[in-house]
């Protein structure tokens, strides 16, 4: 009988497993492996990615407080450093009911504190006790001053005397504020609700201007010990403009006292016009060192038109009728109000047929008074006549009749396609928001006849801006440079270093040097024996040219007075571009106001500047001042107007000049976004 082997029950231990079950194993393994590969990135990504949400979602599930970390608004500045627009550190007042309430010991003497420390009705916080017992964050008051704060920090420091004041706290915020009030109101803009900015540039930059909320957290972890996470704010940047606060100031004091000497004149009880406004500019870079209009606003009370309207007039308007009033006053005229220019167009008629060839500058032509172009007899502003003009004398004397010659020669296609080379009818690019549409407003090649080209040519038929002429005419005294006017000069971050420069940016050319050096006498003579001496300023010399043109519907007796200037005569160092818009006088269409307010702004504001004078001029003591015409007189030298012809029909009827377009946004390069190129 053979013997029974003993079998070792261990023996499966050392068994080798089949060669397919081998290779599962293998794969089983290689598959854990690879999961674990992918969650282990999954987590990294995640936390890496949205760490920060979910953080706060694990902090919402616990037991915590948390507080917002405001960032501080940016400052707008003007080009030498200036504040213009700040935020400063204010207060909110945060009553945590549901810790007052934890001990009936603490309640009496926390509302005596709320009341006698910040000025809190009792009322109004057993009001509040009333309806949210449980809230931790009642917000009680805004905008509480550093000072009330001190004062509180030494009542919660005393815990001797105040030992059951509980529940109170202050959350750090920022107050939008204008150290100069009225100061530059519809360039700089203001805010509403908190950090949205409205207008100017505080609505065109107004992601610029922001920066990030921080936030602090703090919760109650497993062992039931505080933990703490902060996120810092990140504050938004400062915006440099281009404004020089110095000159603007200069430029708003002579529009107020203008305005001020005129008041109630002829319209009984209104200012000195309906708008006065005034652009200076460097001609060399596009840069805006002043841009003014009245009536202004106080931005630190951007609703408050007390100033303009009566406390009983203004409780009599509709809902409506306010809002369109504050539009009307926020709205700014050097941007978004379109006008006929009247004759400052004639230097850019000369320019075009100097340019195309049509014109050398030697033409002479007679002016009887009016010239019959179609069917109609329109008029020179001098009904009697200038006689024999050459090119110069039409542009010193403004003949209507010489520039109508001019036109003629130049022709319709010519004339219609250096209108859009100037910049009329186009967007100028200036970064500010509002810039009217003025595209309809110019006629084209289909719809311009002899007649519409002949008025066209003294600057009646079609609207500009203020931003398109003076940015037109800048380009017809530097040499032909057409640079893009603009507003910000530079973009600083919180801690003052310069991320972006807004260098001058050239659109385009619009006429040669040559051209622009053959008009300059032209200009000149203006100021030397036409229709701009009264706006002479000794020690300088002048180029300049004046506009009055009679606004829809005509013959309401309502013009617009406008004076384009610049210095010195062949080396360009400043613009100046002042409007007068139906200024409160009985004879508007003299054009001694702007000549005289025109006169004053660059008496100051040339020498402030340092502006280039006459080689060996002596200044003398005494400055000849004009004397201002009796309100009948009409000199003969003055541009007035005359309607050409009371049967002719404009084309446009937009009778209050307004053409903003709501869809325009400008070009911030990228600014505006928040990021910054290299």
């Amino acid at each position: 009988m053979a013997r029974r082997v003993k079998r070792n029950r261990f023996d499966f231990l050392i068994k080798k497993f089949p060669k397919r079950m081998q290779k599962k194993l293998v794969m089983l393994f290689m598959a854990i492996i690879l999961a674990f590969v992918v969650l282990v990135g999954r987590i990294t990504y995640i936390n890496a990615s949205k760490g920060s949400r979910y953080t706060k979602i694990v902090l919402d599930q616990q037991a915590y407080d948390s507080r917002k970390i405001p960032f501080k608004r940016g400052d707008i500045a003007d080009r030498n450093g200036t504040k213009m627009a700040t935020s400063e550190r204010v207060y909110n007042l945060i009553l945590d009911i549901y810790v007052m309430l934890s001990d009936e010991v603490y309640k009496e003497p926390t509302i005596e504190v709320l009341k006698d420390c910040f000025g809190i009705k009792e009322s109004d916080v057993r009001e509040a006790i009333s309806e949210h017992p449980d809230s931790r964050y009642e917000i009680l008051k805004t905008n509480v001053t550093y000072d009330i704060k001190k004062k509180f920090d030494e009542i919660e420091a005393d815990t001797k005397k105040y030992p059951n004041v509980k529940g109170i706290w202050l959350e750090e915020d920022y107050k939008r504020t204008y150290p100069y009030g009225t100061l530059a109101s519809d360039v700089i803009g203001f805010t509403v609700d908190g950090n949205v900015g409205a207008i100017g540039i505080e609505s065109a930059y107004n992601n610029v201007l922001n920066g990030t909320d921080g936030r602090e957290y703090g919760y109650f972890s497993d062992d039931s010990s505080l933990e703490r996470t902060v996120k810092a704010a990140k504050n938004g940047n400062t915006v440099v403009s281009t404004i020089d606060v110095t000159l603007q100031s200069i430029v708003e004091q002579n529009i107020l006292e203008f305005n001020e000497e005129h008041r109630g004149e002829y319209r009984a009880d209104e200012p000195g016009s309906k708008n006065t406004a005034v652009i200076i500019m460097d001609p060399n870079s596009g840069e805006i060192l002043a841009e003014a209009s009245y009536p202004n606003f106080n931005l630190n009370k951007p609703r408050d038109l007390s100033s303009i309207y009566t406390e009983k007039e203004w409780k009599k308007m509709s809902e409506d009728e306010k809002l369109d009033a504050m539009n009307t006053l926020w709205r700014n005229f050097c941007v978004s109000d379109a006008f006929e220019p009247g004759s400052t167009m004639k230097p850019f008629t000369v320019a075009a047929g100097l340019e195309t060839g049509k014109l050398t500058g030697h033409e002479n032509y007679f002016c009887g008074g009016y010239k019959h172009v179609g069917d109609y007899d329109i008029a020179c502003h001098l009904t009697s006549g200038h006689g024999n003009v050459s090119v110069q004398d039409s542009i010193a004397y403004s003949c209507n009749v010489g520039l109508m010659d001019m036109a003629e020669a130049i022709g319709v296609e010519d004339f219609v396609r250096y209108q859009h080379i100037f910049g009329f009818g186009e967007y100028t690019g200036i970064d500010l928001p509002g810039e009217a549409a003025t595209e309809a407003l110019l006629y084209t090649t289909e719809n311009m006849y002899e007649a519409e080209l002949a008025t066209c040519s003294f600057g009646q038929g079609f609207n500009v801006t203020m931003t398109q002429m003076a940015s037109a005419f800048c380009s017809l005294i530097n040499g032909g440079y057409y640079y893009e006017p603009h507003i910000v000069k530079q973009i600083k971050d919180s801690d003052g270093k310069v991320i972006e420069t807004k260098d001058p940016v050239v659109l385009r050319k619009t006429i040669s040097r040559e051209t622009a050096d053959q008009l300059k006498p032209y200009l000149k003579a203006t100021m030397d024996y036409g229709t701009g001496m009264n706006a002479a300023v000794p020690g300088y010399d002048i180029g300049a040219k004046t506009g009055t043109a009679e606004k829809l519907p005509r013959g309401n007796g309502n013009h617009v007075l406008s004076y384009i200037g610049y210095a010195p005569l062949d080396n360009p160092e400043v613009l100046i571009f002042v409007v007068i818009d139906e200024p409160n006088v009985q004879d508007q269409a003299s054009s001694w106001y702007v000549l005289d307010l025109s006169r004053r702004i660059m008496s100051q504001a040339f020498p402030y500047l340092d502006v280039t004078m006459i080689d060996g001029y002596v200044s003398s003591e005494t400055m000849p001042v004009p004397k201002q015409p009796e309100t009948q007189e009409i000199k003969p030298e003055s541009e007035e107007y005359t309607n050409f012809s009371a049967n002719y029909e404009d084309p446009y009827n937009n009778y209050d000049g307004a053409y903003i377009d709501e869809n325009y946004n400008p070009d911030l390069d990228d600014w505006a976004t928040g990021y910054t190129t290299e």
